[in-house]
């Protein structure tokens, strides 16, 4: 099932508008997750909203905004005052510019969205404005407002679609030259560059995001599997440190490991997937019915859960 969107509005260009649903174009939803656990019990920790000055529950209702102007005092904000400063990019996507994407810093990207026609109605100027991004090959940037903050987008066509990217705003990013100004300058040969761009020229391949897998995400999930299954967890042996010092011989070592074939798989060994989603693979251990392998656990407090 579609996620539910996070913004319906308008899309705007000049007095072109079209009605349209903004809907995350990522998710973590299908990412290992822990619960925090009471060690003593196995029972899961709440989070209570607790007065800091006299120790009792607060319910939600009696629970305001306050922006801090110095140590112990605040100015309380209403959601009747947020309300109205309300803005128009709270209803309405209005386009402003159009840059060439090559101009967007990387640095200011946020998060990517799908915008995409709402309901039967404006699918025309939705298409126009879709189909006049891409003609002029152009990013689109307008405004939205978000989580009750207004933030900055660019549009860009995707298939039949829109792409929407959230934009940081200039005071967001961090310079970097008080990160970058120690960084010593150093003269290298032109033999240190040969080789290091011999390196390169050995792994330059195609950017395919099929060939990402998450490493950790697999080790966590046999980790699961391995505990259920009542298995001794063993800790794998760290990878043994090469100790080049001298940077040559590094890059030269190099040149002679990657020109290497890589070994074969073995037989019969497919592949993890992990484009469907990580979490298909915490099923029950293959060949054990689940009874069989509840006996085999080791001892636990009654009311612990193992994984």
């Amino acid at each position: 099932m579609a996620p539910r969107a996070n913004w319906k509005g308008f899309l705007r260009l000049s007095l072109v508008t079209c009605p349209v649903a903004l809907y995350p174009a990522t998710s973590e939803s299908e990412k290992i997750s822990f619960n925090q656990l009471n060690r003593q019990t196995g029972h899961r920790i709440k989070y209570l909203k607790i007065d800091a000055d006299t120790g009792d529950e607060v319910p939600n209702e009696d629970i305001v905004k306050g922006y801090q102007l110095e140590k112990d005092q605040f100015i309380e904000v209403t959601k009747e005052e947020l309300e109205e400063i309300a803005l128009e990019s709270t209803r309405t996507i209005e386009i402003d510019e159009f840059v060439d994407k090559a101009d967007i810093d990387p640095r200011y990207l946020i998060r990517p969205y799908y915008l995409r026609p709402d309901g039967k109605v404006g699918h025309d100027a939705y298409a126009v404005i879709r189909e006049t991004i891409r003609e002029m090959d152009k990013v689109a940037i307008g405004r939205v407002v978000l989580t009750n903050r207004e933030h900055v987008i660019a549009l860009e066509p995707m298939d039949k679609g829109l792409v929407g990217t959230l934009l940081r705003y200039p005071y967001e990013v961090r310079s970097e030259q008080e990160y970058f100004e120690d960084i010593q300058q150093v003269k290298l040969t032109k033999d240190m560059l040969d080789l290091a761009k011999h390196i390169v020229n050995q792994k330059i391949g195609r950017f395919d995001p099929e060939k990402f897998e998450d490493h950790y995400e697999t080790a966590l999930i046999d980790l699961i599997n391995q505990k259920r299954a009542g298995k001794p967890i063993t800790p794998k042996s760290k990878p043994a440190s090469t100790n080049v010092v001298d940077l040559m011989e590094a890059l030269r070592r190099s040149v002679g490991k990657e020109a290497t074939p890589a070994k074969a798989a073995r037989p019969g060994k497919k592949p993890r997937k992990t484009s469907s989603g990580q979490k298909e693979m915490l099923m029950p251990i293959e060949g054990k019915k689940p009874k069989e392998a509840a006996a085999k656990k080791p001892a636990a407090r009654p009311q612990r859960k193992s994984a």
